[in-house]
């Protein structure tokens, strides 16, 4: 399963699924694959929605699956999708048959990304396993209350956790593996995934899929 999950820049994500290739917000694409079956996005900000980067990775007949707030800003992009998919937090639900759950996505002090915006992350469910891509978020009571297999979750903090909350929060809720994202580019130091990984207790498996 691991094989099947790419981490770009970011919380830009690629995940190989039976029902197609999953993007994630793509954000600095390098190529223009155009073969996603599915794109994720979990909110508004530049580097999770990119209107250029969308388009290098829209397949044909593509799903765009967006929060509701973002419908009217993802209208520049929503022309090459075949079906356009909006969600709130907290649902269950099944598109072109991936079957994916939301989770609230948001800061608990600071201003950035507020619970009342509706951003979300998401658990895929995918070949048995459940892959959480948290989003921008802190480590909420929702986060907390996440069941999976596999996390990836911020750690560069400024706009989300740093490492050091990344890490407490993985230790709570025990996946099998953890991938750090959203650090040493935009935001945070490569140097924060290290930090992450020493703070990571056992059994859970720390995996860098970001590429430096």
């Amino acid at each position: 399963m691991l094989d099947s999950i790419t981490v770009f820049v970011q919380n830009s994500i690629r995940i190989k699924s039976p029902q197609g290739l999953i993007y994630i917000d793509p954000f600095q694409m390098k190529e223009e694959p155009n073969d996603a079956a599915f794109v994720f996005l979990t909110h508004d900000h530049y580097d999770h929605f990119s209107p250029d980067d969308i388009k290098k990775v829209a397949g044909k007949n593509a799903v765009l699956v967006i929060p509701e707030k973002l419908e009217k800003r993802a209208a520049e992009v929503s022309g090459m999708f075949k079906k356009v998919v909006t969600v709130k937090p907290d649902i269950s639900t099944e598109v072109d048959g991936l079957k994916f759950e939301t989770v609230p996505a948001y800061n608990l002090i600071r201003p950035f990304h507020p619970k009342s915006s509706n951003w979300v992350g998401y658990i895929f469910l995918i070949d048995g396993k459940r892959i959480y891509v948290a989003g921008d978020t802190d480590a909420t009571k929702e986060a907390k209350n996440v069941k999976c297999d596999i996390a990836l979750v911020p750690i560069g903090g400024t706009f989300t956790m740093d490492a050091r909350k990344a890490a407490e929060l993985i230790n709570e809720i025990q996946p099998e593996v953890a991938i750090p994202v959203h650090y040493g580019t935009a935001v945070g130091k490569i140097s924060d995934g290290d930090e992450f990984a020493k703070r990571v207790k056992e059994p859970v498996k720390v995996v860098f899929k970001i590429e430096f």
